[in-house]
């Protein structure tokens, strides 16, 4: 990224491998929350909602197209709207992605990035207040 932006963010931390462990550590922090964890429709299988981060978050920095072929645009707030998040769940949300952020230690510069698209993203499917 440093380089006049020619390299993607997903270039950048070594592709798909980074946003898989982003998002298991993630969701292991979801699983642990009882509370987010209720938000989620199946609360007891969260392999699904793993995958599809993974294959978002990685093709949104500029992986592979493996979201948009499995399934279809991308759609965030359309594919929220049947759920309960609000200013609450949308925090608990984030200080959970804030975490598995850190412990990955990116450079800034990414860690600075990737922040501000989970909050913009975390806000825009928000469906209550």
């Amino acid at each position: 990224m440093g380089d006049g932006g020619l390299t993607s963010l997903y270039e950048a931390v070594g592709g798909s491998a980074f946003f898989e462990e982003l998002v298991d550590r993630f969701y292991d922090r979801v699983a642990a929350d009882s509370e987010l964890l209720a938000v989620y429709p199946e609360p007891t299988d969260l392999g699904p909602a793993r995958r599809h981060l993974a294959l978002f978050l990685s093709e949104y920095w500029g992986g592979p197209a493996g979201y948009s072929e499995e399934r279809g645009h991308p759609r965030l707030r359309m594919r929220h709207s049947a759920f309960e998040i609000g200013t609450a769940e949308r925090d608990r949300w984030l200080e959970h992605m804030r975490a598995a952020v850190g412990e990955l230690h990116p450079p800034d510069e990414i860690a600075r990035a990737l922040i501000e698209y989970f909050e913009m993203g975390a806000e825009a499917v928000r469906t209550r207040e």
